[in-house]
């Protein structure tokens, strides 16, 4: 079995800095080399988001839920441009609007034929 996590740095992920670098640099005038600084990837990677040559995938934003998560992306953006939550942060607020829109359970059952499971993220404490 895998674990949501998977699916998110598979699926998701790569379209979460996709979506959030052209906001970034359309709606904040960021350039390439300061969203890279951001997220901390190479401005050739960056290059390749803004190209829509990585995380260009439309099982993610051709879903009739995607509206939820891009209202999600656009707060994120904002927040990032002024100085709010870091880009990790962000990250996981919209990995939570992806949970809550369904995408990723739809990910899920059809990439591995099963219900996703239960995810625990932030929900449980490691004992020390």
């Amino acid at each position: 079995m895998k674990i949501p996590c998977e699916v998110v740095v598979w699926y998701l992920l790569p379209t979460i800095r996709r979506e959030l670098a052209k906001k970034l640099v359309s709606d904040f005038g960021y350039t390439q080399s300061k969203v890279a600084k951001t997220f901390g990837l190479t401005d050739a990677a960056v290059s390749q988001y803004l190209k829509n040559k990585r995380g260009d995938n439309l099982v993610v934003t051709g879903d009739p839920n995607y509206g939820m998560v891009d209202e999600q992306i656009a707060i994120s953006a904002k927040s990032i441009a002024e100085g709010g939550l870091d880009f990790a942060g962000e990250v996981c607020n919209i990995c939570v609007a992806f949970k809550k829109s369904g995408i990723l359970a739809k990910i899920y059952e059809v990439e591995f034929g099963e219900s996703l499971p239960a995810c625990i993220c932030g929900s449980r404490v490691v004992p020390q």
